[in-house]
C-alpha cells in the first residue's frame, strides 16, 4: 500500500469512527495487545475486546470481552472498526469475519502484513491499513474522542 493511500486511510479510520473491535486484546498490561488499546480507550474511543481464549464473562478496559467477531455482532454490537493484534497467518480470515459482521474498516498491526488479507478488504471496501500501531498514529495526528465529537490537537 503506498504511504499516501496508507496515511489517508488512517487518518479516516481515526476520525469517520467511533468503534474498534480488537482482535487479541491481551489481559496482560505490559503487553502493546493491551496498552495500545488502553490508550485508544483513554482518548476516548470504545474499544470491544476480542479474545478466543477469554473466560466467559470476562471484562476488560471496562467492556464485556467477546470470543469471536461474530459472536460480538450477535450480541448486537455494532462493529466499526476491527483492529488486528493476531499473526499475519489468521489475518485473511480474520478480514473476512470482518465483512461478514459489517466492519467498515480493519487495522493490522504494526508488523503484521498480509497481501491476502488486503486484497479480501479492498475488494470489499473496507478502509484497510497494515504494518502501523492505531494509538501511535491516533497519537501523531493528534485526534481525541471528546463525548460524542472527536478533536484534533494540530
Amino acid at each position: 500500500m503506498e504511504r499516501t493511500a496508507l496515511v489517508n486511510a488512517a487518518e479516516r479510520i481515526l476520525r469517520e469512527f467511533d468503534t474498534i473491535a480488537v482482535v487479541g486484546l491481551s489481559r496482560d498490561p505490559a503487553k502493546a495487545a493491551h496498552s495500545a488499546p488502553a490508550s485508544l480507550r483513554a482518548a476516548g474511543y470504545r474499544v470491544l475486546p476480542v479474545n478466543a481464549v477469554a473466560e466467559p464473562g470476562s471484562v476488560l478496559l471496562g467492556e464485556r470481552v467477546h470470543r469471536s467477531l461474530t459472536e460480538l455482532a450477535d450480541a448486537g454490537v455494532p462493529v466499526e472498526v476491527v483492529d488486528v493484534f493476531r499473526p499475519a497467518a489468521e489475518a485473511p480470515a480474520l478480514v473476512r469475519e470482518a465483512v461478514r459482521v459489517g466492519a467498515k474498516a480493519v487495522w493490522l498491526q504494526q508488523d503484521i502484513v498480509s497481501p491476502e488479507a488486503r486484497a479480501v478488504a479492498e475488494d470489499a471496501g473496507l478502509l484497510y491499513v497494515e504494518d502501523a500501531c492505531l494509538a501511535e498514529v491516533r497519537a501523531a495526528f493528534g485526534i481525541e474522542k471528546v463525548g460524542t465529537t472527536r478533536v484534533s490537537r494540530e
